[in-house]
């Protein structure tokens, strides 16, 4: 499996219209062939920004490039620009490779 991760600074006050955009827009994942699973998270909070995080779950890398080069990728990611004043930096984007897997038995 591989862990797509993008961390994100949201400008301090503007939390909730961040929150807004994320939780209204259409993610074009469910049909992605190797998506498993996604996921919004919120973070800790200083006096300049809030952070958060997407992590998206994948069968392989492969399945997550494929995704990147994608006509949904393009639909998904068409109107990021629009948000820009959220943001205090652009996002970080980190890739992981699952060695372990731990789940209950």
């Amino acid at each position: 499996m591989y862990v797509a991760m993008n961390r994100f600074q949201v400008v301090k006050g503007e939390e909730r219209a961040f929150e807004e955009v994320w939780l209204g827009r259409d993610i074009y994942l469910n049909d992605v062939s190797g998506f498993i699973e996604f996921h919004l998270v919120r973070g800790p909070a200083d006096d300049a920004h809030t952070l958060y995080a997407t992590h998206t779950i994948w069968a392989s890398e492969t399945a997550f490039r494929d995704w990147t080069r994608s006509d949904a990728f393009r639909a998904a990611h068409k109107n990021a620009g629009d948000h820009k004043h959220l943001y205090a930096g652009p996002p970080v984007f980190e890739g992981f490779e699952v060695l372990q897997t731990v789940k209950p038995s």
